[in-house]
């Protein structure tokens, strides 16, 4: 069974069960409009709507906080959501990282961190993208995902893609282990 909200660390990142003293910090990340640029839930950006979202995490059960090792800051956050057992899959998800860290290790090690534990229970994770988020798009691409389907977003604001990742697939050595995400 897959524990959904784990305390996980590396050398550059420590991963915790989000906790409702980590609002303010996430605020502040989540308060930067860019950061909502491609996502249809631009909302997000305004108190109101983080602090929906912000519920919402607490009550998945998965929602996770990404600190920073060396200064102990609260940078972004993670998701494990959507567990089903017979299908032995996970989905990842509701990720964001301060807008000074992009395009840098921190998301890339984000990722690593949670496919790991995910694969230690599960045979494949899912990443759900709004087909306009481009630059989610990208970096879930670069995991080694494969697009298997689109649908229409939770939300009713357009389409979501949907990208698959088996632990094969990242055991055997996908383009993030050759060092190209």
């Amino acid at each position: 069974m897959l524990d959904r909200q784990p305390t996980l660390a590396s050398e550059l990142l420590l991963v915790r069960p989000l906790q409702r003293e980590d609002f303010e910090a996430l605020w502040a990340i989540s308060s930067d409009p860019l950061l909502w640029e491609q996502h249809p839930a631009k909302e997000r950006a305004e108190p109101a709507g983080f602090e929906q979202w912000f519920d919402a995490a607490m009550a998945s059960g998965g929602a996770l906080v990404v600190l920073s090792r060396d200064e102990e800051e609260v940078i972004g956050t993670s998701r494990y959501d959507r567990l089903d057992e017979d299908a032995s899959e996970v989905e990842i998800g509701w990720t964001f990282i301060a807008r000074r860290l992009w395009g840098g290790q921190h998301n890339r090690e984000l990722k690593r961190l949670m496919l790991e534990h995910a694969f230690r229970s599960v045979r494949a994770v899912i990443f759900r993208v709004h087909s306009e988020n481009m630059r989610s798009r990208r970096a879930v691409e670069k995991l080694g995902a494969t697009l298997v389907a689109t649908e229409l977003d939770a939300l009713g604001r357009g389409e979501n893609v949907v990208y698959r990742l088996s632990a094969r697939d990242w055991g055997n050595g996908t383009a993030y282990r050759a060092g190209r995400a």
